[in-house]
């Protein structure tokens, strides 16, 4: 899995070629999400709500640097790390 952040027991990651639209995957023990970049809206999975909170603080700080990382996977490039929530 590329990850890309871990904070507070969650892990962030980007896949390559991963279908639109553009998002990233937060994995918190045994629960995944999937969010969407541009609307930071749980699309697929599951994440507690205290988690999700954290994730979507996290996303909006970063969000320019998901976006180029997306691109990046989407075109096969190594991904960068981004700083985890403080």
């Amino acid at each position: 899995m590329p990850e890309i952040s871990r904070f507070f027991g969650i892990i962030i990651a980007i896949f390559f070629d991963d279908h639109n639209p553009p998002h990233f995957h937060a994995r918190y023990g045994d629960n995944n999400g999937v969010i969407k970049i541009d609307n930071f809206a749980l699309i697929e999975g599951f994440l507690p709500p205290r988690a999700l909170g954290l994730v979507i603080e996290w996303a909006e700080i970063h969000k320019e640097e998901l976006l180029i990382n997306w691109k990046r996977a989407s075109e096969s490039k190594d991904l960068f790390s981004i700083e985890s929530l403080k």
